[in-house]
C-alpha cells in the first residue's frame, strides 16, 4: 500500500496547492489535445510525454488529486 501523508497547512495555502493542480492538469489536458489534433487554441509549452494516452493519465492523476483534497476539504 502507498504511504499516506497527513499534511496540516493554511487554508489559503491548501488554495494554491489546488490551483497549482489545475494548471498542471490544464497543461497536460492541452498537450493530449495537440498531440491528436496538431492544433493548439493559444501558445503553450508543451509537456515532455510519449503520446497523448501518457499526457491525459498525468491529467487525470492531477485532477484526481484536486478531487481528493477537495473531498477532504467538504468533509471537514
Amino acid at each position: 500500500m502507498d504511504r499516506i501523508y497527513e499534511l496540516k497547512l493554511k487554508a489559503v495555502d491548501v488554495f494554491q496547492l489546488l490551483d497549482a493542480l489545475d494548471t498542471r492538469a490544464e497543461c497536460y489536458e492541452r498537450t493530449a489535445a495537440y498531440l491528436e489534433t496538431g492544433e493548439m487554441d493559444e501558445l503553450f509549452i508543451i509537456e515532455e510525454v510519449t503520446d497523448a494516452n501518457e499526457a491525459r493519465e498525468i491529467a487525470k492523476h492531477f485532477r484526481d488529486v484536486q478531487a481528493e483534497i477537495n473531498k477532504q476539504i467538504a468533509e471537514s
